[in-house]
């Protein structure tokens, strides 16, 4: 069967993994989201400045630099062992937080040093993740799943925004924390639960007895060559670095300073802000988990041009309630692309390199700080209209640059026959 034409609904919780696998994501992404932000209104109240907000939002994608080892690492001891290591520090540091609040001892010096350390693992939990989805269940129901688990992300934004910014105005820091502590806590329990898979030695990589394992350098090395071996791959990365650069820190970093310091909006305004993006991308997952898509590299191209241009048209609302239209149709797009890119990535990857090339999706996630950190300042020499309309016709053009570069290969990737590659 078709790895792109997978059984409509909920399918995929038919695999315990899976199962279990769906509420620790969901969870983990809650605290994510709670976590994100209560901290930037922290930081935006308490220093005034976009620029520190910027570094705030960046200091978090650290980690993106040494995702590539984390995939190296998910290969080795395996992505649900390597999950709860992640998790175990999420919530080790959430506590830390928790208990400077409740101490009077918080400053923003601390949150970003705390930010800094999260940020070193964080970013590397959706590659994770999406490659333990991988491993867990069947090749013909990888489009429901990928849609299914991406709703976790998209539930966590609505109710984890609406929730963080509702506490943090009605009980303040510590309160909230607690719930943020808890959220990290019950999501490990839940990734603890998921059964071990297996480990499988592949041809080649040392395994057997008497013969030396490669290093962990050799084993990324692998990996970035494999990656670069395969345009469709190299397709797909150039989509994700471009999105993150340039269309993420609009519709994610740079929303408290919007609702701050151009709608005049409190904590629960911005919760509104934030959560209409997230519903608009939580309808994206759901179609997309039930109707499938035929055709994902043409699906993810669409999809990232109509995302552009709702954030194009986002930039040029003179008010709250268009924003809140423009993103949740933003939110939609998306969806659409990042579950179809995922999908893209899943189906031209043997499993052996599997946790690698998501190391490597991970990786081009870098340019996501690099973007805040430029948007910040242009934001203090233009303002944000300017910016975000310079940023939205940037991603327009280099989308359309990207489909012409790989058109041929593209055309081949969404060849409806084609197999995942076995190991």
């Amino acid at each position: 069967m078709s790895a792109l034409i997978g059984p409509p609904g909920l399918a995929p919780f038919r695999v315990r993994a899976f199962r279990l696998q769906w509420p620790a994501d969901l969870l983990t992404s809650c605290a994510f989201e709670m976590e994100t932000l209560i901290l930037g209104w922290y930081v935006l109240v308490e220093t005034g400045s976009v620029l520190l907000l910027t570094l705030f939002g960046a200091l978090q994608f650290a980690g993106t630099l040494v995702a590539p080892l984390f995939g190296v690492a998910g290969d080795r001891i395996g992505h649900r062992n390597l999950l709860c290591i992640m998790r175990t520090a999420y919530a080790t540091l959430a506590i830390l937080l928790m208990s400077l609040a409740f101490a009077g001892a918080l400053n923003p010096m601390l949150v970003f040093v705390i930010a800094g350390l999260n940020g070193l693992v964080r970013p590397s939990d959706l590659g994770v993740r999406t490659a333990l989805v991988a491993d867990n269940v069947a090749r013909d129901q990888l489009v429901a799943a990928m849609g299914i688990s991406r709703t976790t992300s998209d539930c966590a934004r609505v109710a984890g925004a609406l929730a963080g910014a509702g506490m943090f105005a009605a009980f303040g820091m510590g309160p909230a924390y607690v719930a943020v502590s808890s959220f990290y806590a019950l999501g490990l329990l839940f990734t603890l639960a998921i059964p071990t898979t297996a480990a499988r030695p592949h041809a080649g990589d040392g395994a057997h007895a008497g013969v030396q394992r490669p290093s962990a350098w050799r084993d990324l090395g692998e990996g970035l060559a494999y990656v670069w071996s395969k345009p469709q791959l190299l397709a797909a990365m150039s989509v994700a670095f471009l999105v993150n650069m340039t269309a993420y820190p609009q519709s994610n970093g740079l929303l408290p300073y919007v609702a701050k310091n151009i709608y005049g909006i409190d904590q629960t305004g911005l919760g509104y802000l934030v959560a209409s993006f997230a519903s608009g991308a939580l309808l994206g997952s759901v179609a997309l988990s039930w109707r499938g898509s035929g055709r994902p590299a043409r699906l993810m191209i669409a999809a990232a041009l109509g995302w552009y241009t709702m954030l194009l048209l986002f930039a040029q609302m003179p008010g709250p309630y268009g924003a809140v239209i423009m993103l949740a149709l933003a939110g939609f797009m998306q969806s659409l692309c990042m579950v179809t890119l995922a999908v893209l990535l899943l189906r031209e990857t043997p499993e052996k390199f599997r946790g690698r090339v998501m190391g490597v999706r991970m990786l081009v996630i870098y340019s996501l700080p690099l973007g805040l950190l430029a948007a910040g300042t242009l934001i203090e020499r233009v303002g944000f209209p300017l910016t975000a309309t310079l940023y939205s016709l940037v991603g327009l053009t280099f989308t359309l640059l990207i489909a012409l570069r790989w058109r041929t290969d593209l055309r081949h990737a969404d060849t409806p026959a084609k197999a995942l590659p076995s190991s």
